[in-house]
Formats: structure tokens, C-alpha cells, sequence
């Protein structure tokens, strides 16, 4: 019996945001599964580690920020003329500062805006160009549950990553006809330096799973804490055949903890 071809076997995937975290996991499984992968991050450390392990023809460093117009533009440019014609793009690259509102500086808004909504904007217009002109393509980006669920001292983070998820369910709007898939995947808390620069004590972990009414936050139905790979799982799903008729969806990988409808 002929062994099966890696799923996305001959494709090209674009991750920002891959120096560490989910970031790295969806780098890593896309790798895994076959793809040639793009690692993006404005630090470099990561994701030259990543492009050492692998090997530069499966996972190649690219140290940019999502802030950058130009940069952006250049990076997409240079990704289909060394690499390939661009198959994925997952925009995974985010910030959070958290503060409640009124000690909430407008140099943090803006700087969560620039990378969590317009670094999202900028990749997506620029994939889309070209995924459009070829009639193929998906679009994932990487939300967050706090985009539907308010949350004490996190507005510019949930507000930005709440623009981000509508931002791409229009752009799947637009490019449906085209044959380009654009979805969400919204993670809850998730096991990554991010989620733990939240915590300022022992029992954080724990009040973050069982929940805390003071912050009025339920805890996780599932009883743990994601970790990067299975967002990272839901990510290489939805850029999959397997996922072929599914656009404009927002999958949420939080173990429950929105209660959703």
C-alpha cells in the first residue's frame, strides 16, 4: 500500500507571530503536515531557532513587523518569488497589555491596534491580492474568546481582537466568489508566556480554570488550560481540504468557558 502524501504537501503558509507560543505550535504542525512555512516575527531568536531545527526549506526565518506597510509588502513579494505561491496565511502575531480603561495609556492602544487589527489588515490585503488572482487560498486568523466575552483590564486587547474577527469574516465575504477561505480561530486561555504574564500568583493558574466571580469570569468547563498545539490543531484544520466548504466560521478553543450559544 502506497504511503499518503503529507496533507498540505506542496503548499506555502505564511505564520506571523511565530517565535513562540501558538504562533510556533501552528509553524511546527503546518511544517509537520507537509507545508513550506514562513515563520514571521519582529524578534528573531525564535524563529531563527525554528528555521535551525527544520532546516530553511521547510521553515524559513523571516524577521519582520507586522507594523510595517512596507515591510509587509515586501515580505509577501518575497515569500512567492524564494518560496512558493502563497497557499496559507496565518495571522497569529498579537500583543496584549492589559489596564483598565482609565490608567490605559494611548500609546498602548494604539500599539495593540497596530499589530492585533492593522498588522491583520495589512497581511490578509496583501495575501489576498495574490490569492485571489489564482482563484485559491485560506485565511486564518488567530482571535481571541475575549472578542465576544468582556473582560476586566483587557478593552484594547478584546476590542482589537474583536475588529480583527469581523475584519476577516468581511474579507471571506468578499473573496468567497474567488475561491479563498477566511476564518477564525479563538482561543481561550492557552498555556503561553502571554497568558502567564497575567499572573501575579500561585493560585493564578487555578483561579483562571475554576473561575472567579469577584472578576466576573466563569472558569473552564474541560477543567484545563489550552495548550498552543490544540489551537494550533484547529488552525491546520481549517486550512485543510478537509475544511473545504467552510468560510467566515469562528471556531472557539477555549474548553467551554464562553458558555456560548
Amino acid at each position: 500500500m502506497r504511503e499518503r502524501e503529507p496533507e498540505l504537501a506542496g503548499r506555502t503558509a505564511l505564520v506571523t507571530g511565530a517565535g513562540q507560543g501558538i504562533g510556533e505550535a501552528v509553524a511546527r504542525l503546518l511544517a509537520d503536515q507537509g507545508a513550506s512555512v514562513v515563520a514571521v516575527d519582529r524578534a528573531a531568536d525564535g524563529i531563527a531557532a525554528l528555521e535551525a531545527e527544520y532546516g530553511s526549506d521547510r521553515i524559513a526565518a523571516r524577521a519582520v513587523d507586522v507594523t510595517d506597510h512596507a515591510a509587509v509588502d515586501r515580505l509577501v513579494e518575497e515569500t512567492e518569488r524564494t518560496v512558493g505561491e502563497l497557499d496559507i496565511l496565518v495571522n497569529v502575531a498579537g500583543v496584549l497589555r492589559p489596564s483598565r480603561v482609565v490608567d490605559l495609556t494611548d500609546e498602548d492602544w494604539d500599539d495593540t491596534f497596530a499589530v492585533n487589527s492593522t498588522g491583520v489588515f495589512r497581511l490578509s490585503r496583501a495575501a489576498a491580492r495574490k490569492m485571489t488572482a489564482r482563484g485559491a487560498g485560506s485565511i486564518v486568523t488567530v482571535g481571541s474568546n475575549a472578542a465576544g466575552v468582556p473582560r476586566a483590564g483587557m478593552a484594547a486587547y478584546a476590542a482589537s481582537k474583536a475588529a480583527a474577527t469581523l475584519f476577516t469574516k468581511c474579507l471571506g465575504l468578499e473573496l468567497a466568489r474567488s475561491g479563498v477561505r477566511c476564518n477564525v480561530v479563538s482561543p481561550g486561555s492557552t498555556d503561553t508566556a502571554m497568558q502567564r504574564q497575567l499572573w501575579s500568583d500561585p493560585e493564578a493558574r487555578s483561579r483562571v480554570i475554576d473561575g472567579e466571580p469577584s472578576a466576573y469570569r466563569v472558569g473552564i468547563p474541560l477543567g484545563r488550560l489550552a495548550e498552543p498545539v490544540d489551537v494550533a490543531e484547529a488552525v491546520a484544520f481549517l486550512v485543510s481540504d478537509r475544511a473545504r466548504h467552510i468560510t467566515m466560521h469562528d471556531l472557539y478553543v477555549d474548553g467551554g468557558a464562553t458558555l456560548r450559544v
